[in-house]
């Protein structure tokens, strides 16, 4: 029985030994070994399929990739299955590199409408923007777009252009009323607010219509966080201008 045994190792140590060296296991034809491992390439011109390197059949129109597995096809056509078609280009159009869509864009100064190109109409004291959408066209500073016109930005006294160029704002110390600025009349004991246009009572003050009155908070009572009113302390409860405690 042990030697049954031996007889088996020995027949399936020789049968791997065998396959190890056998031909199955080199590179196939047109095929080159990596540097590392033993895994392997196809050669320039040849695709890997399976377990073999295939010849790149390149169609009218191509050549190969910079990979040497693959093809692209030459300037003016488009990649379609295994072919390369002619890409045709509308007047006032340009071929561009890609591997989808039509192949083409509009010149500047035209857009795409029902494929072809038309002209983009610039109104008077508008001008071209790179852009696919939207208008095509913005208007000069000082200027904003109405429907296909750009109309001049009316600034007030004491206005000026907002950075977008294409609308106004008052000055500092001036509220926008209509198309005007108008003055903004501080009271006593306020100041201006941060944006400019409007005005706010000092701490302590609390404003009632155009004035700031002075605060007085009854009996278990403080100013709140902003200043301009007053809180009851912990335990009590406002309750007709008083802080009447919980009960």
């Amino acid at each position: 029985m042990k030697i049954v045994v031996r007889l088996l190792i020995l027949a399936v140590l020789l049968a791997s030994t065998i396959a190890v060296g056998s031909p199955a296991n080199e590179p196939p034809a047109n095929s080159v070994r990596t540097p590392y491992g033993s895994g392997w390439d196809c050669l320039r011109g040849f695709r890997r399929t399976g377990d073999a390197c295939v010849a790149i059949q390149l169609p009218a129109n191509s050549y190969l990739s910079s990979n040497g597995h693959d093809w692209d096809c030459d300037r003016g056509h488009l990649k379609r299955g295994d072919t390369c078609l002619a890409i045709k280009l509308p007047a006032n159009s340009y071929a561009e590199e890609t591997e989808s869509g039509t192949g083409w864009r509009c010149d500047r100064g035209f857009r795409l409408s029902e494929g072809s190109c038309r002209r983009l109409v610039v109104p008077e004291h508008g001008y071209l923007v790179d852009s696919s959408f939207g208008r095509g066209w913005e208007c000069e500073r000082g200027y904003r777009a109405d429907g296909t016109r750009c109309l001049l930005v009316q600034v007030p006294a004491h206005g000026f252009l907002r950075e977008s160029g294409d609308a106004w704002e008052c000055e500092r110390g001036y509220a926008r009323n209509a198309n005007a600025c108008s003055l903004v009349i501080v009271p006593d004991n306020a100041y201006l607010d941060r944006a400019g246009n409007d005005w706010k009572c000092e701490r302590g003050h609390g404003r009632v219509g155009l004035r700031c009155v002075k605060l007085s908070p009854p009996a278990n009572a403080h100013l709140d966080y902003s200043g301009n009113d007053w809180e009851c302390a912990d335990g009590f409860h406002k309750q007709t201008g008083a802080c009447v405690a919980r009960n």
